[in-house]
């Protein structure tokens, strides 16, 4: 997929600079609020509200994350790691909206016009801008650092099944089906957006004792 920027006049020139000049103020606003969460989180500061009053300083869920957001939800089967056994799960849900996808492209370099321009994803299969495949993936990330105990990833299979619009929720379910042993499991981990499985795919994760605070 080129990465070349496709010729233009003068007159559409000035929309695709007002429009990265929108997605940096996203992308900065992203960290200036994920900054501000931290910071409550430990104790150090008060967090400030963002212009959308979106909250990002929620009480995290669990323990093993630091900060949660008001949009966010989560569901487990185990609240402690002496309780861990297969069959036991978490589900985590957020929404997909277009500051994170902007956010991604800065922070990963994939800059993708499928993802950011409307108008050209309009012209595409899928009719409108899609996120990032990795960005949704990483749903299941955020859904394994809530077993309890500290979740460290081994390694992850995955297969996308279907593409999530930008603005879509979706929900990642990680499922232990296997324990290997020495703290290490097999999980089937899956996303769903709108009840159709949209990634699918395995992992092997250590969960470990958090450290002492």
């Amino acid at each position: 997929m080129s990465s070349k920027p496709t010729p233009t006049d003068s007159a559409d020139s000035v929309p695709s600079t007002e429009r990265w000049a929108n997605i940096s103020q996203h992308v900065v606003n992203s960290y200036v609020e994920a900054n501000n969460a931290f910071l409550a989180a430990m104790g150090l500061s008060d967090a400030r509200e963002s212009s959308d009053e979106r909250s990002t300083t929620e009480s995290p869920s669990v323990d093993e994350v630091a900060y949660g957001d008001a949009e966010w939800s989560i569901e487990r089967s185990a609240d402690t790691l002496e309780d861990l056994d297969v069959g036991d799960y978490v589900r985590f849900t957020k929404p997909v909206d277009e500051t994170d996808v902007s956010a991604f492209a800065q922070i990963s370099g994939d800059t993708n016009r499928l993802h950011l321009e409307e108008s050209f994803a309009e012209e595409t299969q899928f009719g409108g801008p899609i996120a990032h495949g990795t960005l949704v993936a990483g749903t299941i990330s955020a859904a394994l650092a809530r077993f309890p105990g500290l979740t460290i990833y081994l390694s992850q299979d995955l297969e996308f099944q279907a593409p999530v619009e930008v603005g879509a929720t979706v929900t990642a379910d990680c499922e232990i089906v296997e324990s290997l042993g020495g703290n290490r499991y097999r999980l089937r981990t899956t996303v769903r957006s709108d009840d159709e499985t949209v990634i699918d795919g395995e992992a092997v994760v250590l969960i470990d004792e958090p450290p002492e605070e």
